[in-house]
């Protein structure tokens, strides 16, 4: 079970409201945060629901200024039924992700471990919460998720960064990789950002296209 304390201590901290910077800076480092994400396995193998919950809204939620409460997993499961087969899902107000992993999960089920393909699902989050942001991301990528998380107002589209999470591999046993967009114009039209509050981060891990994205290759 994953409680405050072994969260904590996973993470190298000694006081919750440490989590979030410390787990930013992890999941810049491939091999650390791949390791991270193999402890946290063993400690924890059902990934059907948002590990972070419980954590976040009791030691980083801000009920008080922003009203910051998760969506109950009940309520999530109704959503995602709701949306049916749909293979590109948009999660506004994303928090740690429990609804976009509800509806992921709903996926895996629905198409069974030997049909179930990343490639075949894009999820969207947006998330304004500098504090939820790093979970949120965590928790696309152990479950190797393709999506993109835009990192702002979701009304005023003031934007601090734009993050790509990519399973190169096509295979939803392995972990995905992290990129962040660049400001450019391209990435500005396709997201609707209206202004950048952030420096351009350089971070790409995906270098190049795979395989199962080889359109030319695949109709030679």
């Amino acid at each position: 079970m994953l409680t405050t304390e072994n969260i904590n201590h996973l993470l190298g901290i000694k006081e919750s409201y440490q989590a979030s910077d410390k787990l930013m800076s992890i999941l810049f480092d491939k091999a650390k945060r791949e390791k991270l994400f193999l402890e946290f396995l063993k400690l924890e193998t059902d990934v059907s629901y948002d590990w972070f919950h419980i954590y976040f809204q009791d030691e980083h939620a801000d009920r008080r200024k922003h009203m910051q409460d998760f969506t109950p997993n009940e309520l999530s499961d109704v959503v995602s039924k709701l949306t049916g087969e749909s293979h590109n899902t948009l999660d506004i107000a994303a928090g740690t992700g429990g609804m976009t992993i509800r509806k992921w999960w709903e996926d895996c089920l629905r198409e069974g471990p030997f049909v179930y393909f990343p490639s075949n699902h894009l999820y969207q989050c947006e998330e304004l919460s500098d504090r939820a942001i790093p979970f949120l991301l965590f928790n696309l990528l152990i479950r190797g998720m393709n999506a993109t998380v835009v990192h702002g107002d979701v009304l005023s589209r003031e934007v601090k960064q734009v993050y790509f999470i990519q399973n190169e591999h096509n295979d939803h046993l392995l972990f995905s990789s992290l990129n962040v967009f660049p400001h450019n114009e391209t990435i500005c039209n396709e997201f609707n950002v209206h202004k950048w509050l952030e420096v351009e981060m350089n971070h790409i891990e995906s270098s190049e296209m795979p395989d199962h994205l080889n359109f030319e290759e695949e109709q030679s």
